[in-house]
């Protein structure tokens, strides 16, 4: 499938899911300036779990098994760590995981 015979449409979801996903590192690099120590923000998680949805979707138009299966076991990773977190946070209040730069 060359990328002329790909419709516009789903460039576009392949786009953002490739920005959301390379955001997400500026989201934590932010962060980690902000705290002067290197933290991984809740953002970080969503960012990645919304951009590799969207880069899925596009690999799978695609036909593509490397990108299929890189983004299958990371959304497995992201969607963990988002419970772990949702869990912590049911747990206990103010935990680093609660943290309001990762909302931003």
């Amino acid at each position: 499938m060359s990328v002329n015979s790909i419709p516009m449409s789903w460039l576009v979801v392949g786009f953002a899911g490739q920005a959301m996903f390379s955001g997400r590192f500026l989201v934590q690099w932010i962060s980690s300036e902000r705290r002067r120590k290197s933290i991984i923000p809740v953002m970080f998680w969503w960012l990645s779990l919304a951009g590799g949805l969207l880069l899925l979707s596009y690999a799978v138009l695609r036909r593509d098994p490397v990108i299929i299966l890189g983004q299958s076991a990371g959304l497995v990773v992201y969607v963990r760590n988002l419970i772990l977190i949702r869990r912590e946070n049911g747990n206990t209040q103010g935990t680093a995981a609660d943290d309001p730069e990762g909302a931003k």
